[in-house]
């Protein structure tokens, strides 16, 4: 488990779950150092419209718990403790930042907020916002790409 972002919390999923978000990102990031300004906005629209991991468990928890307290009113009591598993899931990621539903939407491609903003500052450092460029002059599109992951790992 690790973060490429300095101050970000990790969520503690298998480092290949992990490893393949990185990824991702790098090859979203080298994909958009070769298109236009314009492409780029629409990406970082994208992203502003992006579910993070933590919405994504929000939801799951309040849906768990309504329906089972339908349930429970129209039903067998015993349908409430799923509401309790639920907040109790919510509880446990809010004071360790981790809950068992974690893995199972991290593999489904949830991400953390951190990791959606390291995709969005790289964008913005492709864009020049964070003069991420190298002291020889005009990087190459590897260098680019390096260039605006440290640019993302250090805004």
């Amino acid at each position: 488990m690790s973060s490429d972002l300095r101050g970000c919390v990790c969520m503690p999923t298998s480092e290949q779950i992990d490893r393949r978000i990185q990824e991702q990102i790098r090859c979203n990031i080298t994909y958009y150092s070769e298109c236009s300004a314009e492409q780029i906005d629409r990406r970082l629209h994208e992203l502003d419209e992006e579910w993070d991991l933590d919405r994504a468990l929000e939801l799951n928890a309040a849906g768990l718990a309504t329906g089972s307290v339908a349930l429970g009113l129209f039903g067998k009591k015993r349908w409430l403790l799923l509401a309790g598993l639920a907040t109790a899931f919510l509880a446990q990621q809010a004071l360790q930042g981790w809950c068992p539903p974690v893995e199972l939407l991290r593999r489904l491609g949830f991400r953390t907020a951190c990791e959606i903003d390291q995709e969005r500052y790289a964008l913005k450092a492709l864009r020049g916002e964070f003069q991420a460029r190298s002291p020889a002059g005009e990087p190459g599109a590897a260098e680019q790409v390096g260039a605006a992951l440290e640019a993302a790992r250090e805004a």
